[in-house]
């Protein structure tokens, strides 16, 4: 049997060990030593060509309309029905966005599209994508009075995580998909917030 003052110095041992392992660890962690990514680190000029391609794919332009009226399908056009944006951007009475549009696709090409929370931005804040060229886009979207009054965190936030947006990666069937991979998307939106959402203008 090991005496108990030997004991008390091995497990004071071993707690130094494991003390010493998370700090260097934490250090690691804390000096920037983050998993390498799997695209290149783009300006903020390169980053927002990336991101303004794919809100001008069928599947973002079209609940970004310039009018009152959604769009639809890859050729982008009138929403069949009449469909109104609303006065809150989930459609008129009796013609609200959720009463065909689920949280999820159905299963077949021909049924409605789906996902949580599907609707218009609100008329007050349209954010038109539709016919924008990349500098009055870019402009628009990180303008606070004009972006739903956003941040950049904010706006990054909504443009990597809400649901609605990701969607346009899984849009069901019969529909294209954006033809951007989402992680090239992520990595230039996070690209263009840390270049302070420049613009091409910016540049002179």
């Amino acid at each position: 049997m090991i005496p108990a003052p030997k004991i008390l110095v091995r497990v004071t041992a071993a707690l130094l060990v494991l003390g010493v392992t998370a700090f260097v660890a934490a250090c690691a962690s804390s000096s920037g030593d983050a998993p390498a990514r799997d695209t290149p680190r783009l300006s903020a000029s390169a980053a927002w060509d990336v991101i303004y391609d794919v809100l001008q794919s069928p599947r973002c332009l079209n609940c970004h309309p310039a009018g009152d009226t959604p769009l639809v399908g890859d050729e982008s056009l009138p929403h069949p029905q009449n469909v109104r944006r609303g006065p809150n951007g989930s459609g008129v009475f009796g013609m609200r966005c959720d009463t065909c549009h689920q949280d999820r696709n159905l299963s077949d090409a021909h049924l409605p599209p789906g996902a949580p929370n599907w609707h218009l931005p609100h008329p007050a804040l349209p954010l038109i994508f539709e016919g924008r060229d990349k500098s009055a886009l870019c402009e628009q979207l990180r303008d606070p009075a004009r972006n739903g009054r956003k941040s950049p965190a904010q706006l990054a936030e909504h443009m990597l995580h809400d649901p609605l947006v990701l969607w346009g990666w899984d849009p069901g069937p019969g529909r294209a998909a954006v033809p951007i991979p989402r992680e090239v998307f992520d990595a230039a939106v996070e690209d263009w917030v840390a270049g302070d959402c420049g613009c091409p203008d910016d540049d002179g």
